[in-house]
């Protein structure tokens, strides 16, 4: 139990890391890895899709990034360290894809998108594989995280909401394959 704890706690730390260094050698530099973001539709940018979550132009976005990333991906830790690898690497990859595909031209960067697939993935656990579980962490969620649903819509020019969208897309997907992978819930009979 206490090796679980400290692999996820590692987990969580390394991340944090991660995207604390990136940040810091982009302002170093100038932010000059913000080109790193997607940039819809060019060709030459398509595996920007792995790279943008990891970049930050400002310490506001980092800081409220890794705040939100950290504290989902914590709950999302309740599954197994893989299932929380892979559900991140599946809503970085085809949030970063919508966004590549649909996105207006600018650079999008930032893990909004990866927080809003957390987010989204949790809840639809509640609809998808229905225990008790799932719908209380779902509740809570909603509760601690409701305000997201105002991220879905384009408030602020210089915020990507199609990262949010493509990302509460990814997150609920995800939720609904690996409900079908775990197979159909008993039926009772009467």
């Amino acid at each position: 139990m206490m090796l679980q704890l400290k692999r996820r706690l590692l987990l969580l730390c390394s991340l944090a890391l991660i995207l604390i260094a990136v940040f810091a050698v982009n302002a170093v530099v100038g932010g000059a890895l913000n080109r790193f973001g997607i940039q819809p539709r060019e060709a030459s940018a398509w595996f920007h899709i792995v790279l943008a979550p990891f970049v930050h132009s400002e310490w506001w976005h980092l800081f409220n990034n890794l705040t939100g990333l950290l504290m989902l991906s914590l709950i999302s830790l309740r599954h197994s360290v893989r299932q929380y690898l892979m559900a991140s690497v599946f809503i970085v990859v085809v949030s970063g894809a919508l966004v590549w595909l649909f996105a207006r031209p600018a650079i999008h960067i930032g893990a909004s998108g990866w927080i809003f697939g957390l987010w989204a993935w949790q809840i639809a656990l509640a609809l998808f594989a229905r225990s008790f579980v799932n719908v209380m962490v779902a509740l809570l969620v909603v509760f601690a995280y409701g305000g997201l649903v105002y991220g879905l819509l384009p408030n602020h020019p210089g915020v990507s909401f199609e990262a949010h969208i493509a990302g509460a897309v990814a997150g609920g997907l995800f939720a609904f394959l690996s409900s079908l992978s775990r197979g159909k819930p008993e039926t009772e009979i009467e």
